[in-house]
């Protein structure tokens, strides 16, 4: 018992058969008084009608005519339920059978002595007549008391079977709920203890039980990559630092070997300091990309004609391009807006076109065009350089990633992970294409719908 009132789950259910058990038995209790004054009601009407029919036969025919009708009435089979009487001012009865003291005028309660010497309760109209005489209609309430104690019988029963049923239900119904929720604790419990790869078990078409699942589980698929992620960024920064850091190292004992030669010391220096500066630089992407991720850019959000951006970003660039003995060439759809931070959207721009210079060799035709598609703002630089194997396309876009061919080339592999960073932070993508020859990086990033 102390497991079902310590569960949730039960007390909600339990709390909801009794809400519903609470609310019937008020209903019951409001049509209980509804249908008892409704057959009062209709009691009181036959007793005024016979009243009314009983005075009238008195007044065509006096006191005779009414002694008759009475007379008839009592012998009546109706005679079990309605009593008739006539009194005198001084309270003796002188015509029918209704055993009963002179009520005052007006609709009373009355009892009267019923067969056995049983004392009945009546309802009863007293009607004053001419000559001092007054005139008693009675009807027997035990009709209406035996509808009252079938309704409430009735009801009572079935509050009785409702409550029963209802705590049956309440248990069935908690332990269901207790149940699918040992599920999710379970799962919980089991990736505290270790098992990372654990997941709440779901139904394709399932109620909201499943829906909750399986949107824990997409939250816990995000947390493993983010760990998996955090494992391969700590390995690979500690990879990368390696080299850098040695060559350092390297570079200071060479200075302080070399403090009797001026030269070879500004030499030496001179290089440490551009070690300094490549891991000043890397860890100013990381950063950068870390930000990103954290989801504080929306804040610096506002309307960009991607159009003007891009073209102005060519522009720009075209000169630098040309100096390398490559091509830029910029084809752009007119007045494409997004809403977006405009100075990651550059950077992410610059960053596709500094890997299309660094990565491909002299004579290489760069393209960068603006498209929309599918709702989508699309941004594509493309070049018919070597390309990047299909096996390898997706993993450029990873932290450090680098390819055997881009060793000989300068940078720490974060430039399309950076792309990629900020184009998830404006609910965009990127996607990476065989340009047959090259290759096609595409950022997708929603347009700016027109106002209504």
């Amino acid at each position: 018992m102390r497991e079902i009132w310590s569960s949730a789950a039960y007390r909600i259910a339990f709390a909801y058969t009794a809400a519903f058990s609470v609310m019937v038995a008020g209903l019951g209790t409001v049509v209980f008084f509804a249908a008892d004054a409704n057959f009062r009601s209709q009691q009181d009407a036959a007793i005024a009608a016979e009243s009314d029919e009983l005075v009238h036969e008195y007044r065509n025919g006096g006191l005779a005519e009414l002694r008759e009708n009475i007379l008839r009435r009592e012998a009546d089979s109706i005679a079990d339920a309605f009593g008739y009487a006539v009194f005198q001012a001084d309270g003796r009865r002188i015509v029918g059978q209704l055993d009963t003291s002179l009520p005052a005028a007006g609709w009373q309660n009355i009892v009267f002595n019923g067969p056995a010497d049983r004392s009945d309760p009546a309802r009863a109209l007293t009607t004053p007549l001419s000559h001092g005489l007054i005139l008693v209609v009675a009807l027997n309430n035990d009709a209406v008391e035996q509808i009252d104690k079938i309704i409430l019988v009735l009801f009572t029963g079935a509050l009785a079977v409702m409550i029963l049923l209802g705590t049956g239900g309440a248990i069935i119904l908690g332990a269901y709920i207790r149940r699918r929720l040992e599920r999710i604790s379970g799962t919980a419990q089991a990736i505290l203890a270790g098992e990372l790869n654990r997941r709440i078990p779901t139904k394709p078409a399932g109620d909201e039980f499943d829906r909750l699942g399986r949107s824990l589980n997409a939250m816990l698929d995000r947390i493993s990559e983010l760990l998996e992620n955090l494992r391969q960024v700590s390995s690979d920064v500690a990879h990368d630092l390696r080299t850098p850091l040695t060559r350092l190292r390297g570079e200071i004992d060479a200075a302080i070997e070399g403090a009797a030669n001026s030269d070879l010391q500004q030499a030496a220096l001179e290089r440490a300091l551009e070690q300094s500066d490549r891991l000043l630089s890397l860890f100013s992407a990381i950063l950068r990309i870390s930000e990103v991720e954290g989801g504080d850019v929306a804040r610096s959000f506002a309307r960009i004609d991607l159009s003007v951006l891009v073209a102005d970003l060519c522009d720009s660039y075209c000169p630098v391009v040309q100096d390398g003995g490559r091509s830029l060439t910029c084809r752009v759809m007119p007045a494409v807006e997004i809403v977006g931070d405009r100075e990651l959207i550059s950077q992410a721009i610059v960053n596709l076109l500094d890997n299309a210079q660094i990565h491909t060799p002299a004579g290489t035709n760069i393209v960068a065009d603006v498209v929309t598609a599918s709702g989508n703002a699309m941004v594509r630089v493309a070049d018919n350089g070597p390309g990047v194997p299909m096996a390898d396309q997706r993993r450029i876009l990873k932290r450090f990633v680098r390819l055997d061919v881009s060793r000989t080339t300068s940078g720490n592999g974060l430039g399309l992970n950076l792309v990629s960073a900020i184009a998830t932070a404006h609910g965009g993508s990127v996607t990476i294409a065989d340009n047959a020859p090259g290759l096609r990086v595409s950022i997708n990033l929603p347009l700016l719908r027109p106002a209504a």
